[in-house]
């Protein structure tokens, strides 16, 4: 867990603390060998995509520095219109809660209907603490199967030949 910094000491817009977060995200990603791609404009529907030898996963990234009580961090989740992110038009959140440090890689699924998210820092029994640093979710895991000659046809076979 990171020192808390003075609340000055980081970038006072809403809007350039998220190209931030953005920024800082997709060196993170690249840092753990992802590939990252950047969408170009600013009306895509998620931030960046990352890909690792699989499927690319559209990434929304969210941050916040808005500490509520004690080591509880808020933050709300909507996007165009203040609406809820379609399905489809997201896989992942990346959340990164400034003060302590803390990425938090959560899958669209996982969201349900909230909008605001509260995350305790530190705690291994908060609600979102199975996704703090869980960027092995954004990495393909291959899986490699065995067939033996038991489940060989006499097509394979012959196509063998």
């Amino acid at each position: 867990m990171g020192k808390k910094k003075n609340k000055s000491e980081w970038i006072a817009g809403c809007k350039e603390r998220g190209e931030w977060a953005e920024l800082c995200f997709m060196a993170r990603a690249k840092g753990l060998g992802m590939g990252v791609l950047k969408p170009f404009g600013e009306s895509g529907r998620y931030d960046v995509a990352v890909e690792n030898g699989g499927p690319i996963h559209r990434v929304q990234v969210k941050s916040t520095i808005y500490c509520r009580r004690g080591n509880e961090y808020s933050l709300n989740v909507h996007g165009p219109q203040r609406k809820r992110y379609k399905k489809g038009t997201v896989d992942f959140f990346a959340v990164w809660v400034i003060p302590v440090g803390e990425w938090y890689i959560i899958p669209y699924a996982a969201m349900g209907k909230k909008l605001t998210l509260h995350f305790t820092a530190g705690s291994k029994r908060a609600k979102w603490a199975r996704y703090r640093e869980a960027w092995d979710l954004l990495r393909v895991i291959e899986i490699q199967a065995c067939v033996g000659p038991e489940f060989v046809t006499v097509e394979d076979v012959e196509f063998l030949e």
